[in-house]
């Protein structure tokens, strides 16, 4: 009796809850993710999204994008991602959109709850954990500094599974390193959670499920008693990522001709092209976590070492970057790998630890602070949200008919040509006015010659794809102010035989559809 008196509070109520589940968090985090979607929104085609979706459709459908594949199918090749959405597919019999969408806010829910079992573990009270949740859910759309990252997209990808498995691996190791200074045993349990949310995070975005594993180690560093063997452990990390980055430059296969265009072409792999905001956004999230860190209220021991594991993580990723990752090196390989991404780790960790900071602080048990704050940066993150999407539905169902002009000729693109159309757009058609980068192939499941934009992406990850991205960009570059002449020899040397064009554009062209926006137009032959 006296021993648990002894204990503080906060360890009284984690022996009560210990073995029996505890409902609040599974209730409070699906109440979270309502508000999330509802703050800020669903665009399934757009951005990355629409990279992803093409991959999907063609393993349902194989006859789909008969041209143009490599660009499709590329990111089956390097996740398990598009082929387990597929299978949810034929398993659920629910069409594609249907299960993405689930996807989608289960993601949510599943990146909230992993989000709470952290601080569950590294907050001093119920009122901090759900300060650290709640905020985290409030700006979860935020940008991780330059790393043209969102902390969670408003769309599905790969990230949308590996992302809640990254946390949950976190939450894992917290529990695995506690009860191993406190017992020198590991709980089976705590070491299963960790190993098969990182080999679930590894099957779909492998490149993140390694940023989340190094976090692990570094958590582990973080864990050391002795300061200074704890620094010399993180020295000994960090010095063995440069030695990595080393070798993979070293034994990088040769880029091929005219790589370098693509990889240039990707401004937030070189530090040196960020904007000075850009660079603030990478330095401010270390020093706000080593500022909070240095008070003993906020934080508990695991929540510390929390925060000095994100701090290692980001000054690792800017030492990585700033050694290789130059727009002058003879080898992208490790501008490629985009060590900044760590940053996506750091940003979650600061929003938790800074909502802990504001509960603890500020907020407390004043419902009125609590609704106030949630009411000012609700309203912030939706404008930000129907400002970045300001032509389409702020939650696009499946069900429901788009309002953007450029969907909407998508749409019939996709209910009015053959499947084995070939199309080309403006190399650069998704910053068009209007379009709010909603991807052609996703909607209207048609091939298109490769974009400046997006699969320049994908180009610059799979250089194989080097040769058919530089000749589609040339293809399509300038269609929209080009005469018919030059748009009838350029696209003659491709068998394009369909056109989109900006309703602005000027043709004599056969064009069956069109809106305010834009028009579709039939390719004559030369």
């Amino acid at each position: 009796m006296a021993a648990t008196q002894a204990l503080p509070a906060r360890q009284i109520e984690e022996k009560h809850r210990k073995g029996r589940f505890d409902a609040v968090p599974v209730l409070v985090t699906a109440a979270l993710t309502v508000m999330a979607v509802l703050i800020h929104g669903y665009h399934p085609y757009a951005e990355d999204g629409g990279i992803y979706l093409p991959g999907i459709f063609k393993l349902i459908h194989p006859d789909l994008y008969p041209t143009w594949t490599g660009f499709v199918t590329a990111q089956t090749r390097f996740s398990l991602f598009a082929p387990t959405i597929a299978g949810l597919v034929r398993l659920s019999g629910a069409g594609v959109m249907l299960c993405v969408l689930c996807v989608y806010v289960l993601s949510i829910w599943g990146t909230l709850y992993a989000a709470w079992l952290i601080m569950s573990r590294c907050a001093k009270s119920r009122e901090a954990e759900l300060g650290a949740v709640a905020l985290f859910a409030l700006c979860i759309t935020a940008p991780a500094a330059g790393t043209s990252l969102l902390l969670v997209d408003p769309y599905v990808t790969a990230r949308s599974i590996s992302t809640p498995c990254g946390l949950l691996a976190i939450a894992g190791a917290l529990d695995i390193i506690s009860e191993f200074r406190q017992t020198s045993r590991i709980r089976i349990r705590a070491l299963a959670l960790c190993a098969i949310s990182l080999l679930v995070a590894a099957a779909m975005h492998p490149l993140m499920a390694c940023y989340a594993a190094g976090c692990v180690v570094l958590l582990v560093c973080a864990a050391i008693s002795s300061p200074r063997l704890r620094m010399a452990a993180f020295g000994a990390v960090a010095f063995f990522a440069i030695i990595v980055a080393s070798l993979v430059n070293f034994v990088a296969p040769p880029e091929p001709r005219r790589y370098s265009s693509v990889a240039l072409s990707r401004d937030y792999w070189f530090l040196s092209t960020w904007h000075w905001y850009e660079i603030v956004g990478l330095i401010a999230p270390l020093i706000v976590l080593w500022a909070i860190t240095r008070s003993d209220v906020i934080l508990n021991e695991r929540g510390r070492w929390l925060a000095q594991m994100a701090i290692s993580a980001g000054i690792t990723g800017i030492a990585v970057s700033l050694l290789f990752a130059h727009q002058s090196a003879h080898s992208y390989s490790v501008a490629m790998l985009q060590p900044l991404r760590i940053f996506h780790v750091v940003y979650i960790v600061m929003l938790l630890v800074v909502g802990t900071f504001m509960a603890a602080t500020f907020l407390q048990r004043d419902p009125v602070r609590w609704v106030a704050v949630g009411v000012v940066l609700g309203a912030l993150m939706f404008f930000v949200q129907n400002n970045t999407f300001p032509h389409s539905a702020h939650i696009e169902l499946p069900w429901s008919t788009p309002v953007n002009d450029w969907e909407r000729g998508f749409v019939w693109i996709r209910d009015n040509t053959p499947k084995n159309a070939s199309f080309a757009l403006d190399a650069r058609y998704i910053d068009s006015p209007g379009e709010d980068a909603h991807s052609f192939r996703a909607v209207a499941e048609r091939s298109s010659a490769p974009d400046y934009t997006k699969d320049g992406g994908i180009a610059a990850i799979d250089p194989s794809l080097t040769a058919e991205w530089a000749a589609g960009e040339a293809i399509q570059a300038g269609l929209t102010d080009d005469s018919d002449q030059q748009r009838r020899e350029k696209l003659a040397q491709a068998h394009i035989q369909w056109l989109v064009l900006e309703s602005r554009s000027t043709t004599k062209f056969n064009c069956p559809y069109q809106n305010k926006s834009m028009k579709v137009c039939r390719v004559p032959d030369l």
